[in-house]
């Protein structure tokens, strides 16, 4: 599956917005029709693959990855000295003064909208060659291609709200929909489309690495079964088709409990399937090698070679490569560890974030500060950068000792040590390339698990699974230098099971996996400055960001040339 998506993703450069038409040029078939070509499930599979290379674009920090951890308690990007300036940009996320001119929404637009389009382009493709083609193989691919839409979509509607969703590849002029519109679209597929797709065992787990599955849709349709409130969905306002074929299990949507009993319903079609389980160490699911993850649902695939792929990401630089690893290390971690990978000295915690991790849990920080010499593997890197086997630490480019600080001393100004830095995803020190290898992680099984057990605490009919062995193993890897690592961790986190206390549970094990922001907005905490620090800017209408500016003037116009697309409520219009 990695040499699939490796092939695809190399004969692929995409843009929606100059050539939708062209989109399968690259797929070379010479003389035979591409119905032909179709009768080859191999063929098909490469064409389908195609859809997955505008995935690359999530965790890059000038696109969604940055402005979902940036605006939310999870990460900060101060200005130290010269180095991350750029006029304030990530200033004004971290203190949600963001406006419509802000580049990284312009990417986001850009990017989830070319995956989508790719997507109908390529459900199209199928269905014009669907009499020469395998009834079985052409449902399984449509149904790939139809959840691989869902969620590009779902990355757009999440940040704006209103979107342009369409299923139809030549509709051009659609128009921006209401927020439970699209709920309930991306909903009714899913539904139709979950119990089809493949589900992953052992002997196909590797086939189906990085591609859309049974478990990932069923996740998915959790995650909008449990945020519907935070998305403006109403009992009301919301309208679903009849699937009752596909959800006997289902409610129907008679009051909000419905929405989390739902939600209960979808986490237990991914944990009743077995295809997954609990890593007992935390840190396989983002090892340099961590396609081995029995955890990990659904991944960015990454190569990590510096030649694999030349396409420029929308900074200008290469966009195979796992950003939030390298832009988070100091830049003295690059000779400390003799990589070639180029840290950037950029991205680190919130520090009342880090509080909220007992010293003790290995998600955390540590309790010995020992920076490179602690032989433990930490969540959070903090303390003196030292080459292997030495105790003298390196010195940054201002002269002092590298160290790096759990605190940051001002967002203005801070010292270039300053705030606890990535270090779940593990560093290739062997500095075989020049990128890392890592895949990037979307959906584990684990944020399965305690997406049942909220949605259950908020009125969700269903059993509680804390106590079966998949917790017992995620709360005993938490603390896994502990002689009794279960004890220890029902002694750091005693009332876990609240409300209040999952959400900060789940910043502790989700930390950078593009959550966060999403359960802040559900728990109503997002605009919280006192449980995000250096907030200013409180309205609530920052739950949703503006549509860049830039879209709305290339929007259709009405009669009088005015754009039809209109901006969310609380922005500025220039």
């Amino acid at each position: 599956m990695r040499k699939f998506i490796y092939i695809i993703s190399l004969a692929l450069t995409l843009s929606v917005f100059s050539s939708c038409d062209s989109m399968l040029d690259e797929v070379n078939y010479g003389n035979p029709t591409v119905s032909d070509m179709m009768t080859n499930e191999e063929n098909v599979v490469l064409l389908v693959g195609q859809a997955y290379a505008d995935l690359k674009w999530i965790h890059d920090h000038w696109g969604y990855f940055g402005v979902s951890s940036l605006t939310a308690d999870e990460c900060l990007c101060p200005t130290r000295g010269d180095d991350w300036a750029d006029g304030g940009y990530w200033r004004n996320l971290n203190t949600h003064k963001f406006d419509i001119h802000a580049k990284a929404f312009e990417n986001i637009w850009k990017m989830t909208i070319s995956g989508a389009v790719l997507c109908n382009k390529l459900i199209q493709t199928l269905a014009d060659s669907r009499e020469s083609m395998n009834p079985a193989v052409y449902a399984q691919y449509v149904g790939e291609l139809e959840v691989l839409r869902s969620y590009y979509y779902y990355l757009l509607f999440d940040c704006f709200g209103r979107i342009p969703y369409t299923e139809d590849y030549s509709d051009e002029s659609r128009p921006l929909m209401a927020p439970q519109e699209t709920w309930s679209a991306l909903v009714n597929c899913l539904e139709r489309n979950a119990p089809n797709m493949a589900v992953v065992t052992d002997g196909n787990r590797s086939a189906n690495y990085g591609r859309t599955t049974h478990g990932f849709a069923y996740a998915l349709l959790a995650r909008l079964y449990l945020n519907a409130t935070s998305f403006g969905c109403t009992p009301d306002n919301v309208s679903l088709s009849d699937n009752s074929q596909y959800r006997p299990d289902f409610k129907a949507i008679a009051g909000e409990a419905d929405f989390y009993t739902n939600a209960v319903a979808c986490c237990d079609r991914v944990i009743n399937s077995g295809s997954y389980s609990i890593e007992p160490d935390f840190f396989t699911n983002f090892k340099i090698k961590n396609e081995d993850s029995k955890e990990n649902i659904f991944v960015i695939v990454e190569d990590g070679r510096a030649d694999f792929d030349e396409r420029s990401g929308p900074d200008g630089n290469m966009k195979n490569k796992l950003r939030v690893l390298f832009l988070s290390l100091h830049y003295q971690q690059q000779e400390a560890y003799g990589t070639q990978l180029d840290c950037w000295n950029g991205f680190c915690a919130r520090p009342s974030y880090l509080e909220r991790y007992n010293r003790r849990d290995v998600r955390g920080t540590g309790d010995e500060g020992l920076g490179t010499n602690d032989t433990h593997h930490w969540g959070w890197f903090v303390g003196p950068i030292c080459r292997k086997g030495s105790t003298t630490p390196l010195k940054d480019k201002r002269g002092n000792d590298a160290v790096v600080f759990p605190t940051v001393s001002s967002l203005t100004d801070a010292a270039i040590g300053d705030g606890a830095r990535m270090f779940k995803y593990e560093v290739d020190r062997e500095g075989k390339y020049k990128y890392c290898e890592n895949d990037f992680v979307l959906m584990r099984y684990a944020d399965v698990l305690w997406m049942k057990e909220e949605a259950i605490l908020r009125g969700g009919q269903g059993t509680s699974g804390y106590n079966t062995s998949d917790f017992r193993t995620l709360r005993n890897r938490t603390f896994a230098y502990e002689a009794d690592p279960e004890t220890a961790y029902s002694s750091a986190y005693p009332t876990v099971l609240t409300l209040d206390g999952i959400l900060d549970e789940r910043g502790r094990e989700f930390a950078w996996e593009l959550v966060r922001r999403r359960d802040l907005i559900r728990y109503g905490k997002f605009g919280d400055p006192g449980y995000v620090e250096y907030v200013t800017d409180t309205d609530k209408n920052r739950n949703w960001f503006p549509i860049p500016y830039s879209v709305i003037e290339k929007s259709v116009r009405d009669k009088d040339g005015m754009p039809l697309w209109t901006q969310n409520p609380g922005y500025d219009t220039i």
